[in-house]
């Protein structure tokens, strides 16, 4: 293999295991900090047109766009701004707080395109056909095995390794940890089509008593079609005829809209499950490799982009000598519980698609009910749903602002706290009265951007590289920002 045949020859200080979204965001944001980084993925070069994604909600467009990707995006996408679900719950999402007040329907391949391209633009070494045999740790760092699109095999050094590799994750295996949870359903038939009829909806779902089915488009002609059917619970490498996928979606939605010439099909089961653990020593999980869950809700491509955005600026400010090694036990503090979240909320949507009894039917229809009538408790649902729901948590004797979200404010000049962000940089927020004492001579100016609120705000705010406040304080002076900038931005 080119350049690791034999012993170690390189140490490579962060490697990254799979090219998916969540893979291609980290390395691009480790690379864009300075710090060296390989991908490996075991298959061929080249971006599949089979999508398993196809929304971006609120949350997981912010962090594209304190990248400056977000608006890339939006120009190829189709926005949605509600939900119809079950026949009469409506979820708008044209009332939440964010610049992004709707969902973006496009397909996970269009997003990896431009992934990929800002982190092989950052300087990321790509090595496309090799895969991870297995690995070792020690105090130093992770030797990693690996085999090659010739069958040669090697060895790469690392500092640390983020196994980004999906559900069958080599990386989670090679540490031995467990991956508990079951099937959910059984036998969703799934298939790529033209259709005669376009829906009348962007995204298409409905749920009866025995069958549910869901149709959203690629944007180049070609419909994806997710149905199942509870009579038809038959093992995933059973043969799929487009008959069955008509049948199933004239039960769900009344018309098969006349699908025709499927250029893809197939059957897949939805499993729930999170590993226990995201960090073993210098190596992590995140995405599809540290927990998976039911569709419902178009959660999982999101939900692993934002694990992503999470730790990448963690392992940069370790890496760089800016932080201690203490900061990156914060990724498992905070992102383990909004993955458990994830699992109960698509999982909850799964279940109500497929209640059959009397009584499920009925708590379905006075659950939906209610939730259409109380405000609050929908919008709840669609914060947590869209991911701008989700916060961190404030330590015991923080300020009550820290670890929450922040949202894509104005900014005195006229800039936004996103663009801000953009480079991977902390943004201290600071009111229009303060002095002007942080910008020079602190040696973070490749770390941290320094503007003032637009509006008369007291609260002088240290927002992360993710968009989420590190620290804040009413009336600070300038000790106390010192002293925060110090422990945060290092």
């Amino acid at each position: 293999m080119n350049g690791t045949t034999g012993t170690t020859r390189t140490a490579h200080r962060v490697l990254v295991v799979g090219s998916g979204p969540t893979g291609l965001l980290l390395a691009g944001d480790l690379a864009a900090a300075g710090v060296p980084v390989t991908l490996v993925e075991k298959r061929p070069h080249r971006i599949s047109n089979l999508s398993r994604a196809f929304v971006l909600h609120a949350r997981a467009l912010e962090q594209l766009d304190a990248r400056g990707l977000a608006d890339d995006l939006e120009a190829v996408g189709r926005p949605l701004d509600r939900l119809r679900l079950f026949g009469r719950l409506t979820v708008r999402l044209d009332t939440l707080p964010s610049r992004f007040n709707h969902l973006l329907v496009l397909p996970q391949y269009e997003v990896e395109k431009v992934l990929e391209r800002r982190a092989a633009e950052a300087g990321v070494d790509f090595r496309y056909e090799t895969e991870l045999t297995g690995l070792t740790q020690d105090a130093d760092g992770v030797t990693v095995q690996v085999e090659g699109p010739d069958g040669g095999t090697g060895t790469l050094r690392a500092a640390y390794v983020v196994g980004a590799d999906g559900m069958r994750s080599a990386v989670r295996e090679a540490i031995g940890l467990p991956f508990p949870g079951k099937s959910v359903i059984r036998s969703v038939v799934l298939a790529d089509v033209l259709l005669a009829e376009k829906p009348e909806s962007l995204l298409t779902v409905n749920a009866v008593g025995d069958a549910f089915a869901f149709i959203a488009p690629f944007g180049d002609g070609y419909h994806r079609v997710i149905g199942w059917h509870r009579g038809r619970d038959v093992p995933d490498h059973e043969p799929l005829e487009l008959a069955e996928v008509k049948e199933i979606t004239r039960l769900a939605l009344g018309h098969d809209f006349g699908m025709h010439d499927a250029r893809w099909m197939s059957r897949f089961h939805s499993d729930e499950r999170q590993a226990p653990a995201y960090r073993v020593g210098r190596v992590f999980l995140a995405g599809d490799a540290a927990h998976v869950h039911t569709p419902a809700g178009g959660q999982g491509m999101n939900t692993g982009l934002q694990d992503a955005a999470n730790l990448g600026w963690k392992l940069a400010q370790v890496v760089c000598g800016h932080a201690p090694e203490a900061l990156l036990d914060t990724y498992q503090a905070e992102r383990h519980p909004v993955g458990r979240s994830v699992l109960r909320s698509s999982g909850g949507i799964v279940r109500l698609a497929m209640a059959k009894r009397p009584w499920e039917l009925a708590l379905r229809a006075a659950l939906t009910t209610f939730l259409d009538a109380v405000g609050p408790a929908r919008r709840k649902v669609a914060a947590q749903v869209t991911g701008i729901g989700y916060d961190y948590g404030a330590p015991k004797g923080a300020h009550r602002l820290t670890g929450t979200r922040v949202p894509d404010v104005r900014l005195s000049g006229g800039g936004r706290l996103y663009e801000a962000l953009r480079g991977g940089r902390f943004v201290l927020i600071t009111p229009q009265t303060q002095p002007e004492a942080y910008e020079d001579g602190s040696g973070r100016a490749d770390r941290l951007a320094v503007a003032r609120w637009a509006a008369d705000r007291r609260t002088t705010v240290l927002v992360r590289p993710d968009g989420y406040v590190a620290w804040a304080a009413d009336a600070a002076g300038a000790a106390a920002i010192g002293a925060a900038l110090a422990a945060h931005v290092g």
